[in-house]
């Protein structure tokens, strides 16, 4: 066999070879027939014949992507940087080939500037307290526009708010005020109740006497259990005109005959 042949042959064989390939369960080939879109290939040994047929392999796992920090000024006008995480997979591999250049640079900026869209419309207290509807919110709508790029976006999540040092002691004495002005409510409130269980005892006090003496009696219980030197309490006036001790409401007699006599 002559040299010619062999090589022939050696060249053969090596594009036999080169147009096995061979892909994993979670790889997609987008193959191409002579520049034209062909079909997409699933796991396994599969033939792509060279120079003919041009294959281009998608991965379709979740792809986490790290959304750099953003300057946002919220709709209150306080400047915050803000980065966040996005979650995203390929689920149709021939719209995510063709219709875009590079389906993971188009997601990476598209969900920047979303997140500076989205949060730029809410004050800064939402961006602190409602991040799941944040979230959700950006999530939509980066949903929405990769939907063309055979992109699914499975979740947004806001990493960090970052604020300056002035702003957090602003936010503190705020937190503050809050707290002041509950307990002050709160005191209020306690002070209300009061009233009202007072004013409800006065009233039945007021409707049976016998209540009042035992009122007292209690009162006298109390003191002596105090170490009191001195205790004094109200007495009826009728109680001691009933026992003889006179009339008390009358004055007495300091004119000047009353006191030569």
């Amino acid at each position: 066999m002559t040299l010619p042949i062999l090589i022939v042959l050696g060249a053969l064989a090596a594009i036999i070879i080169a147009s096995f390939r061979v892909f994993r369960e979670y790889e997609r080939a987008v193959v191409f027939l002579l520049g034209r879109f062909w079909r997409v290939k699933g796991p396994g040994l599969r033939l792509v014949i060279p120079v003919i047929q041009q294959a281009v392999k998608v991965d379709l796992r979740l792809v986490t992507l790290d959304v750099p920090s953003q300057d946002v000024i919220s709709r209150d006008n306080v400047t915050v940087k803000v980065n966040a995480v996005l979650y995203f997979r390929v689920v149709d591999p021939e719209r995510a080939i063709i219709h875009v250049e590079d389906f993971d640079a188009a997601t990476s900026q598209l969900a920047q500037t979303t997140l500076r869209s989205v949060l730029g419309k809410h004050d800064l207290d939402e961006m602190l307290s409602e991040r799941d509807k944040l979230n959700a919110d950006i999530q939509e709508i980066l949903d929405s526009q990769t939907d063309a790029w055979g992109i699914k976006v499975a979740n947004v999540e806001i990493k960090h708010v970052d604020l300056d040092e002035s702003m957090i002691r602003a936010i503190a004495r705020q937190a503050e005020a809050e707290r002041n002005r509950r307990a002050k409510v709160i005191h209020a409130e306690g002070e209300y109740q009061a009233s009202q269980q007072l004013l409800e005892a006065a009233k039945v006090l007021s409707e049976n006497p016998q209540g009042i003496q035992l009122r007292y009696l209690q009162t006298l219980n109390d003191i002596s259990v105090e170490n009191a030197s001195t205790i004094v309490f109200p007495v009826p006036m009728d109680l001691l005109n009933a026992m003889g001790v006179g009339n008390l409401n009358a004055t007495p007699n300091t004119s000047p005959k009353a006191a030569d006599d």
